[in-house]
């Protein structure tokens, strides 16, 4: 069995102007797909790896075997990652979150537009390449975490992931050259907080949950 690119639930031009579709079909098709080939070539010739979602696999990378831990680290955090960052965007969308989220988000960052400003500095925080989350931990505590690379608080069993942004330079480079600023300005009009709100609820329902991401799609 191996791992599949799955399919935008949007279409390529559809986050425009935000996101130019020349970014996303290379972005999805090229960066993505390549994680996922990268990643079925790492875990070939492993059986006790057949069937391992990759959320476990990240989850404790520890038990996978040292000769492709750092492949399935890089990729597989990559496979995760976007497929995530997907869902996390659609168009139509932006605006501000509401429910129980936006109660929780203006208790810990005392407003959206504090939110907003935090995560960004984050962000822009970033040297090089890697990603701006914001999660939870199991107290239900939320905070803006950086991290390297394909790395995740998903490595971390102590976090639960809200949201997340791709900072790497392909993400923008196209459209927004190095001024990742305004690529992070255009992102708020394409976030799907509603879908941000589901997640949200789904780990205060579900404490002992790390990760609430369906099945990831296989190819026989």
């Amino acid at each position: 069995m191996a791992f599949m690119l799955p399919d935008l639930p949007y279409s390529y031009e559809s986050l425009e102007p935000h996101i130019d579709a020349r970014t996303m079909e290379i972005h999805h098709k090229n960066h993505h797909g390549t994680y996922v080939k990268n990643l079925n070539a790492a875990i070939e010739g492993y059986p006790e790896m057949e069937g391992m979602e990759i959320e476990h696999m990240l989850m404790d990378l520890k038990k996978i075997p040292e000769k492709i831990r750092t492949a399935v680290r890089n990729n597989g955090g990559g496979h995760f990652n976007h497929t995530l960052f997907w869902s996390l965007m659609h168009p139509g969308k932006g605006g501000e979150p509401s429910g129980k989220f936006a109660e929780s988000m203006h208790e810990h960052f005392h407003s959206f537009d504090d939110f907003k400003a935090s995560f960004k500095k984050a962000a822009l925080g970033r040297f090089g390449s890697g990603w701006v989350w914001l999660a939870m931990n199991k107290k239900h505590k939320m905070s803006i975490i950086s991290t390297p690379n394909q790395d995740s608080p998903l490595m971390d069993k102590n976090h639960r992931i809200i949201m997340g942004l791709d900072v790497w330079e392909h993400a923008y480079y196209l459209k927004y050259q190095f001024k990742r600023a305004d690529y992070v300005d255009a992102w708020w009009h394409v976030v799907d907080w509603e879908e941000v709100a589901r997640r949200y609820d789904w780990f205060m329902e579900h404490s002992g949950v790390s990760e609430i991401r369906p099945r990831q799609p296989r190819a026989a």
